[in-house]
């Protein structure tokens, strides 16, 4: 039995692996989460745990147990959030840990994409990019993923570049970085230290063909 810890699990890529893991009799499932009502039906193997990732308490007793975390968390405070998640893991000698980040956190987008992305969302990533970091620096059997921008299409269809590889692509399907997901955490070996940046293949362009 695997037990897997998902922390922002209302997140729209979290219920994509929610449902998957939701007919894997081999899986146990704790979804910490701070609005149970965006989440729909709860998985028979599955428990709620409601709250947010900086109450230690919560947190730590949600990790008891726990063999896989992943994490679909962000906001402003996203760097506060992952050192949380990092001081509980260690705390409670959990090692395999997944989050989501977002592309060009190490401006490795190239191109008018690249420079259309940091005019947009630049700013904004600077948590992101102190998370990874701290991931990075914890110790801990992780795998960063940034994927593109996100969009509703059905279909998995992805490709995945390194952390020091200019990054492809303008966007990805949540569908398909949850395949990525559920794919990690069947085979917790695969993409042990990674940090990848994951887009549609053929999807480069100036920018999100949505906007």
């Amino acid at each position: 039995m695997r037990n897997v810890l998902i922390l922002g699990a209302s997140g729209q890529i979290a219920q994509w692996v929610v449902k998957a893991l939701a007919g894997a009799p081999d899986v146990r499932q704790t979804l910490l989460l701070r609005n149970p009502k965006k989440l729909g039906d709860t998985p028979a193997n599955a428990q709620v745990v409601i709250g947010s990732v900086l109450d230690k308490k919560l947190l730590k007793d949600a990790m008891a147990g726990q063999d896989i975390v992943y994490a679909n968390l962000t906001g402003v405070d996203l760097d506060k959030q992952a050192q949380a998640v990092i001081a509980a893991m260690q705390s409670e000698g959990i090692q395999r840990l997944v989050f989501v980040l977002s592309l060009g956190i190490y401006d490795e987008v190239p191109g008018p994409f690249g420079a259309w992305n940091r005019a947009t969302i630049g700013e904004d990533l600077k948590p992101f990019r102190r998370a990874a970091d701290a991931i990075e620096a914890s110790g801990l059997a992780y795998t960063i993923l940034r994927p593109a921008w996100l969009t509703d299409d059905y279909g998995v269809d992805y490709e995945t570049t390194g952390r020091n590889e200019p990054f492809r692509g303008t966007v990805v399907s949540r569908h398909s970085v949850a395949d990525l997901i559920g794919r990690i955490i069947a085979a917790p070996d695969l993409h042990v230290g990674a940090n990848l940046g994951v887009n549609k293949p053929g999807s480069n362009g100036d920018k999100p063909y949505f906007m």
